[in-house]
């Protein structure tokens, strides 16, 4: 029986076989059944192959957010018990301020441009994001790690977009910091 929806015969998703095997591992990982450093970061990186008939990307990238955040509240609850509930806020303090200077630089220039005729995300929509960002550490403004992780940004190409994996990055951390706060 599939853990997920299947897409049409002709239509691409994610490699079925790939994708149980991360979850089997994930899943005994978590349940300490199987050793290992695997941690909610470990998950943010992965990438399934797309195939023909595969499984549904977007139910899979849904499990994938559960997964992240149910290794999150994990990693966050073991630090915790071992160093102590202000010493994880302090680290989470620590991640919101390497943050913030991006955030301070004017509209348009946040991140560096993507080369010439390379496609990148659309510079207003990325600012857009991280206005609502500055809004949450400035105002108390709520935003949640789903939000970001569910932002989609209009491509274009060249100077006038934002080069993908600076936004990729920073996005992620900021994801980090969120679900630490969560």
């Amino acid at each position: 029986m599939s853990r997920f929806s299947t897409v049409g015969k002709l239509t691409t998703g994610y490699d079925p076989d790939e994708v149980d095997d991360f979850f089997d591992y994930a899943r005994a990982v978590y349940e300490g059944r199987e050793a290992g450093p695997f941690t909610s970061a470990d998950i943010q990186a992965v990438s399934f192959e797309l195939v023909r008939g595969g499984y549904d990307t977007h139910e899979v990238d849904a499990a994938l957010d559960r997964l992240e955040s149910a290794f999150s509240v994990r990693d966050r609850g073991a630090f915790v018990a071992q160093n102590g509930a202000q010493a994880w806020m302090d680290r989470i303090a620590e991640e919101a301020r390497t943050l913030y200077p991006r955030l301070n630089r004017p509209s348009c220039e946040k991140f560096a441009p993507a080369g010439r005729g390379e496609a990148g995300y659309d510079m207003d929509d990325v600012d857009a994001l991280l206005d609502r960002l500055v809004d949450y550490f400035d105002r108390q403004v709520p935003i949640s790690a789903s939000e970001i992780r569910g932002a989609t940004f209009r491509r274009r190409r060249g100077a006038d977009a934002y080069g993908e994996g600076p936004v990729d990055a920073y996005l992620s951390r900021a994801v980090e910091v969120l679900l630490g706060v969560e």
